[in-house]
């Protein structure tokens, strides 16, 4: 199986996009910062190249290991290896068969939505509880990785290589 990068690019780069949505004033911005200690003044301080260039590198990482979440392929390919030349036959029929089985956006999507709710929240939680942060930050920060693995999984399992 090729990787396609462009789709992970892609998937990375909606985490951008989701979080001037999700942390504007008026959704959730407000409220995140007030729960983080943060104000306007601290924020406006940052190096924003530096920060949504490293945001955007982490996302391609988290994009990178989320496709073999949501494309089931690569667990196939993994059973022999990772080299299709020595495999037997019967992958090769197999991938005739099945090579393209859910891979849609929609089955793409559960399976981010699942990597968010039972992977990304617990850490984020885990993390606020011993930095004794509220809930409120938990369900906000967490909440927002929910929709982003979401969306990457959606891209990322149903944009396919012609």
């Amino acid at each position: 199986m090729e990787i396609n990068f462009l789709a992970l690019f892609v998937a990375a780069l909606s985490t951008l996009v989701i979080g001037f949505v999700w942390y504007h004033p008026k959704v959730f911005g407000t409220i995140w910062m007030k729960e983080s200690g943060l104000t306007e003044e601290k924020l406006k301080g940052g190096n924003m190249l530096l920060i949504f260039g490293t945001s955007l590198l982490y996302a391609f990482f988290i994009s990178f290991v989320l496709q073999m979440l949501t494309i089931h392929q690569f667990g196939a390919i993994g059973m022999i290896g990772g080299d299709p030349s020595i495999a037997k036959p019967s992958y090769e029929a197999f991938m005739t068969d099945y090579g393209n089985a859910f891979r849609t956006f929609k089955h793409g999507a559960l399976h981010g939505f699942m990597t968010g709710l039972f992977f990304a929240l617990p850490i984020i939680g885990t993390n606020a509880l011993y930095e004794r942060r509220s809930f409120k930050y938990t369900f906000v920060t967490g909440g927002f990785w929910i929709v982003c693995l979401t969306i990457m999984g959606g891209i990322i399992c149903g944009w396919q290589l012609s």
